[in-house]
């Protein structure tokens, strides 16, 4: 599983927002901070580019962060600037992952890469599928006692031939049975990427309903990137 291009933007918005009910504006005490990088100091340190010499980054204040937190503490009713604060992100994960982050269908918005046109693009291979914590040692018995299968060294290979050979089938001749046999066999290892756009209130919802989950593609993978997002500590973690 792997997670790239992570956008998180309108915390002032929100937080602007946040106070619209009481009018407590004169009480906001968040800013933009922008970093300056003298020329000099940029051509020594050649891991910066020209882009990160002024690099803004929004800082939450004592008073908005009390504010806040006080009503994440009420309950989502409360805490609808959680909405307003949004994140774009590219995540690359097996479908069964998918079937799961599904569930969170509000507020979260998905473009995929396609399963039904590209699939016969590109060669199948294991990389083409989630081995994180593959284990490939395991072995199991076959219908006959003196037939011993490894997942890593007979099953999994051949399994990735044959759907190999039907992808060539497909292209060679171009009859759709091929590629809908190909389909229908595809495991739910098999990796896609998208590009999801969602907000704080999603993630403080996944955080907490998934954190011990059994998956590490949720319990380990991504929880841990949500627990390095701006913020994450003071407003997704927040315990009630």
């Amino acid at each position: 599983m792997k997670i790239d291009n992570t956008e998180v933007f309108n915390f002032k918005g929100a937080l602007r927002g946040m106070r619209n009910p009481l009018e407590s504006h004169h009480k906001a005490d968040s800013y933009n901070y922008v970093r300056f990088m003298h020329p000099l100091m940029l051509y020594a340190y050649k891991k910066y580019d020209s882009t990160d010499i002024l690099k803004p980054r929004f800082i939450i204040g004592e008073n908005d962060l009390k504010l806040a937190q006080k009503l994440i503490l009420a309950g989502d009713e409360h805490s609808k600037f959680m909405r307003q604060i949004l994140l774009s992100v590219d995540i690359t994960a097996p479908l069964y992952w998918y079937k799961e982050f599904d569930t969170y269908k509000i507020g979260t918005v998905a473009n995929s890469t396609s399963t039904m046109h590209k699939l016969s693009s590109t060669p199948i291979t294991l990389e083409c599928f989630e081995i994180g914590d593959y284990q490939s040692d395991i072995r199991l018995n076959g219908i006959y006692d003196d037939c011993n299968y490894s997942l890593g060294e007979t099953f999994i290979p051949e399994l990735i031939n044959w759907l190999e050979q039907l992808r060539l089938k497909y292209l060679e001749t171009k009859e759709v049975r091929y590629w809908k046999e190909l389909i229908r066999w595809l495991p739910e290892s098999w990796l896609q990427t998208r590009t999801v756009t969602m907000n704080y209130s999603n993630l403080r919802n996944m955080y907490f309903q998934r954190r011990n989950h059994k998956l590490t593609e949720w319990s380990v993978d991504f929880i841990n990137w949500i627990e390095k997002l701006p913020y994450a500590k003071e407003l997704i973690m927040l315990e009630v």
